[in-house]
């Protein structure tokens, strides 16, 4: 079955705002790392960066909100899988690992892997050279806790 031109470049633009919505959730997640404070304040600061009208904006508000909202409970998800003490990371790979988990848990409709991706690519994007395997080692070990049955029902299908 071929994809139509049409539908293809809608999934683009949706791909593209959605990594869009995870760069500008991640800006102002890291911004709270740093300074906590009043959320409404850093997203208002983020609404007025360039591009952000080609965001996904349930999708940034979901992440960004959510997880600031989130954030005790998801370092918990996060700090097991961890080789070092929390503050021992920095405030890029902290951001992106509460991103990563809050969309892992909440955001059932992207596969695992799409997220694991993306986080990845943030990293590489705005993290330390080295900060993408890291990433992506405890974000697997987050998501084979938090999405044990997809993992199990995509690795049954293999």
């Amino acid at each position: 079955m071929k994809m139509s031109e049409d539908h293809r470049n809608k999934k683009s633009h949706s791909r593209n705002a959605r990594r869009r919505s995870r760069e500008l959730a991640l800006q102002g997640l890291y911004q709270y790392c740093l300074n906590p404070g009043d959320i409404g304040e850093i997203d208002a600061h983020i609404r007025d960066a360039p591009g952000f009208d080609k965001a996904d904006l349930e999708h940034y508000q979901s992440l960004l909100i959510g997880s600031v909202h989130n954030i005790e409970a998801l370092m918990k998800q996060i700090i097991p899988h961890i080789d070092r003490e929390w503050n021992e990371l920095s405030p890029v790979e902290k951001s992106v690992l509460v991103l990563g988990a809050h969309e892992l848990a909440n955001h059932l409709d992207i596969p695992y892997r799409v997220v694991i991706n993306e986080a990845v690519e943030l990293t590489k994007t705005f993290g330390g050279t080295e900060a993408h395997r890291f990433v992506n080692g405890v974000l697997d070990r987050v998501a084979g806790t938090v999405r044990q049955a997809e993992i199990t029902a995509q690795q049954s299908v293999q």
